[in-house]
């Protein structure tokens, strides 16, 4: 009871927004957090939506005013999870009232109002975070840590794959994902498979892109609306350790509903993993003697922090919104000031920047360098 209350404020009541209440709800049970949690305010956009949020999701109050959240007295940090092109505004206002902020990805639609938030949160010096929650899975940080101490040695080649089949139907109607500014599955879920490229591999120094829009046009009130952005987008990288990579995101590949893969390949093993078995890693040794060569499946489990916090027992796997509750525990931690942000709004503008110079160079037929 000596911990200080932290007034939890959200922005937003969709899938995101009830990952991100259910994350607090798990974390303040996991994890030894540093603050005692109060889900004060849910904002949505009519009064109605808002109410039945608050009261699904256990918030103490509801109202369709964001700025209520963003700047209200009674909100101690600011979640946003409303869609993309609301993020900047919604973000830079918490920020200014002093709020700390998670933010949904992609951060922003564009990277002028992507850098805007980082630059806000600079001013402010305030921890925030943007929600690549993939990240926190204790199998892909075992993987970040393996390429880090050379288990595999130099990394030569990769592969990146993040594909789902939501909008594979071309009777699912026009949406905020098809505006042209900021849309397509490059942003929605290639900047995922950029977030994973770069925290495995580190910076990547440029681009050659192919961005393809397959659905020409979808329903919408009044008629057909022609659709612009891209349905698949595919790039090859190159980082500047030397690797090279080919990165592909679909949101039209059916049967699949959530791939998130990697394939890395060194001089001495590989490793790969799929986010549909996310609690597995594999990985090959060529040390290993002839006739036992293969790739070996590592199952995740207590020795891999924070699995035991969930979970004594390896093999009874964590989900999705676990790896949201880690995410959350991460972000309390640099708010308390006892952790570095894990990934903050400059590294989410570093990831918008990938997303543009893919699209520049799609657009005009050349290697590019993010700007």
């Amino acid at each position: 009871m000596g911990k200080p209350l932290l007034r939890v404020g959200l922005i937003g009541s969709g899938f995101m927004g009830r990952a991100h209440a259910f994350a607090y709800a798990t974390a303040e049970k996991v994890f030894d957090l540093p603050f005692r949690i109060r889900l004060a305010v849910l904002a949505d956009a009519t009064p109605e939506a808002a109410r039945a949020g608050a009261e699904a999701l256990g918030f103490d109050a509801s109202t369709a005013d964001w700025r209520a959240v963003a700047e209200g007295e009674d909100v101690d940090v600011v979640h946003v999870t409303t869609p993309n092109a609301l993020h900047a505004e919604m973000a830079i206002a918490a920020l200014e009232a002093g709020k700390p902020v998670h933010c949904e990805k992609p951060l922003a639609p564009t990277l002028a109002e992507a850098v805007r938030m980082a630059e806000a949160a600079e001013r402010a010096a305030l921890p925030t975070q943007v929600g690549f929650n993939y990240l926190c899975n204790p199998m892909v940080r075992l993987a970040a840590r393996m390429i880090e101490d050379g288990a595999i040695g130099a990394v030569r080649t990769a592969r990146f794959v993040h594909a789902e089949d939501y909008m594979a139907d071309a009777s699912v109607p026009w949406g905020f994902r098809h505006d042209p500014v900021g849309g397509g599955v490059l942003a929605d879920l290639g900047s995922h498979a950029l977030a994973t490229a770069e925290f495995l591999l580190g910076r990547v120094g440029r681009v050659l892109g192919d961005c393809v829009t397959v659905i020409a046009e979808r329903p919408a009130e009044g008629g057909p609306r022609p659709v612009v952005v891209d349905d698949v987008a595919r790039a090859f990288l190159r980082f500047v350790s030397g690797a090279s990579a080919s990165l592909e995101a679909s949101w039209i590949a059916t049967g699949r509903t959530m791939q998130h893969d990697f394939e890395i390949h060194g001089e001495r093993g590989a490793i790969r993993f799929t986010q549909e078995r996310l609690n597995e890693l594999h990985l090959y040794l060529t040390r290993d003697p002839d006739g036992l060569r293969g790739f070996r499946r590592i199952e995740a489990g207590p020795a891999h922090p924070p699995y035991g916090r969930f979970c004594v027992a390896p093999g009874h796997q964590l989900g999705f919104n676990d790896l949201k509750a880690i995410e959350i525990a991460g972000f309390l931690d640099a708010v308390a000031g006892q952790a570095p942000a894990a990934f903050p709004f400059s590294r989410g503008a570093r990831i918008q920047a990938l997303v543009e110079a893919v699209a520049r160079s799609s657009a005009m037929g050349v290697w590019t360098e993010p700007g």
